[in-house]
């Protein structure tokens, strides 16, 4: 990667649209924080302009011709890896694609605007600038080749699934996906738990990666509703735009949803989701701060580890980004700091521990 640390970071926009490819060009190069390395059409040309202008972070598009943004970012990060932030179109339900590339190593997510014109520039430029600061704080080098995800193994249809007895509260953000794709399909059903999932990402994507991850995980996961019943061996993924909360009403938990004002800057974010898992189950939660840019999730996990319960944060070999986690452990709330390899057997095990007490 270009060493760029006395200048702005050079930034490649790759997109098959011109209108698009100069829209994120005028937003980059008018930032004063990047500039604009070149363009690209496609994903061939892409690869040709990333081993050749050596840029700092790329801009990439999925629906191309010749190549398309998936195997373009294949290739990149098995062969040239810097930062990709993903900037694509909404396809609808089942948008897979998206959530596909973050699991290759993108590591952002910036939805396009349908309108176009000039109100499409004013929309997306403060997500795309965000986008791409975060992608300049991240380590991509350190990343597997590949996600490989897992085909999951589901529950028999006619088990019923009872409330849940503890729970295992996530909060992700920078490099996120890719590690719920380690984490969650390695987590097994059957130990009584409800798992809950904060991702920062755009509104309407977390179901698309609620999809993804029940597709490859032991147990049910869906984007959570407001009144859905908190159930043992259940994944809930927080809706974008919207906090997530534990909450108890006649006597029965059940999830919480809201739009109260951003934590951190962010909604959904960790902590209010910690806080109310902590209430709720006290000694029987596990909360686990994994790969992302800020601080969301700390006062959370220190309030769940005062509560009894156990507090886990991401090491910072396996992370793209290591700011969550480190300030999760820098505010006294991480009882273990384990790569990410290692959490799901380590939640396996102290579940199964606290089964037998």
């Amino acid at each position: 990667m270009a060493n760029r640390s006395s200048e702005s970071r050079g930034v490649l926009v790759v997109d098959d649209s011109a209108f698009y490819r100069r829209m994120i060009s005028d937003i980059v190069g008018g930032s004063g924080e990047f500039h604009v390395a070149g363009t690209a059409s496609n994903g061939m040309e892409a690869i040709r302009q990333v081993h050749e202008l050596q840029p700092d972070l790329i801009t990439m598009d999925l629906q191309m011709p010749e190549l398309d943004g998936l195997g373009a970012i294949g290739y990149i990060m098995s062969e040239a890896p810097r930062p990709i932030v993903v900037v694509s179109a909404y396809a609808g339900p089942g948008s897979a694609g998206q959530i596909r590339a973050l699991e290759l190593g993108a590591v952002e997510l910036v939805e396009k605007e349908a309108s176009g014109g000039r109100s499409a520039a004013v929309q997306i430029a403060p997500r795309l600038l965000e986008a791409l600061r975060a992608a300049s704080a991240a380590d991509v080098r350190r990343l597997p080749v590949l996600a490989r995800p897992r085909q999951g193994t589901r529950p028999p249809p006619a088990r019923e699934l009872g409330t849940a007895r503890s729970a295992i509260a996530i909060a992700a953000s920078t490099g996120g996906p890719r590690a719920l794709a380690e984490l969650v399909p390695n987590l097994p059903a059957g130990l009584g738990a409800a798992v809950l999932i904060v991702q920062h990402m755009p509104p309407r994507f977390t179901a698309s990666l609620a999809e993804r991850l029940a597709a490859q995980s032991q147990m049910p996961v869906v984007e959570a509703g407001d009144g859905m019943p908190v159930r043992a061996d259940t994944a809930y993924v927080a809706p974008g735009d919207y906090h997530m909360r534990v909450v108890r009403r006649d006597d029965v938990l059940l999830i919480g949803l809201d739009q109260s004002p951003p934590v951190w800057g962010v909604r959904p974010a960790a902590d209010p989701l910690f806080h109310s898992v902590a209430q709720a189950f006290g000694r029987e939660a596990i909360g686990i701060v994994l790969t992302g840019l800020g601080r969301d999730g700390a006062v959370g996990l220190r309030g769940l580890h005062d509560a009894g319960g156990t507090g886990i944060a991401q090491d910072q070999g396996s992370s793209t980004v290591f700011g969550m986690p480190r300030s999760a452990v820098q505010g006294g709330g991480a009882d273990l700091v384990l790569p990410l390899a290692e959490i799901a057997p380590r939640v396996t095990a102290l579940l199964q521990e606290r089964r037998r007490a």
